[in-house]
């Protein structure tokens, strides 16, 4: 994938992280815009040093290495970059991949389609099963700690 696409995906996300995070957690625009812009940073110098380092690491791991060496008390910006994203709710990059997920995979859906009904049987037990699993779950944490 070329710089630019990738310039351009991170635009994207960034633009569907603030409206997650405007939208779902009630975080201005102004207030959230140093925290991507940072994580956004983060991740496209990761892209360009996992193209240049000879290690080859998942561009994940130099996201996480850069992001610990721009948040440890030896940056001089530690304070900054700690500021700003803490106004960003993790679960709204989480909404960005679970979309690009489903992206990914629509181009998919006739091939799958195709290995029958009994596969598409069988994804839907998992996927209910998961669902009420991760309910049933919830619902016994939440009894046993007194939420509910």
């Amino acid at each position: 994938m070329r710089y630019i696409e990738w310039v351009v995906m991170f635009i994207v996300a960034g633009i569907g992280i603030a409206l997650a995070n405007f939208v779902g957690f009630k975080v201005d625009f102004v207030d959230s815009l140093p925290g991507i812009v940072i994580l956004l940073v983060i991740s496209i110098v990761s892209v360009v040093i996992s193209k240049i380092v000879p290690f080859k690491l998942p561009v994940i791991a130099y996201c996480s290495l850069l992001g610990l060496f721009l948040a440890c008390p030896l940056s001089p910006i530690r304070e900054f970059v700690i500021e700003s994203a803490g106004k960003i709710n993790f679960t709204a990059p989480l909404t960005m991949v679970g979309a690009f997920a489903g992206i990914s995979i629509s181009d998919q859906l006739k091939e799958f389609a195709r290995q029958g009904w009994k596969m598409l049987f069988i994804a839907f037990l998992v996927m209910v099963g998961t669902f009420v699993g991760s309910a049933l779950i919830a619902n016994v944490t939440l009894s046993l700690t007194g939420v509910i």
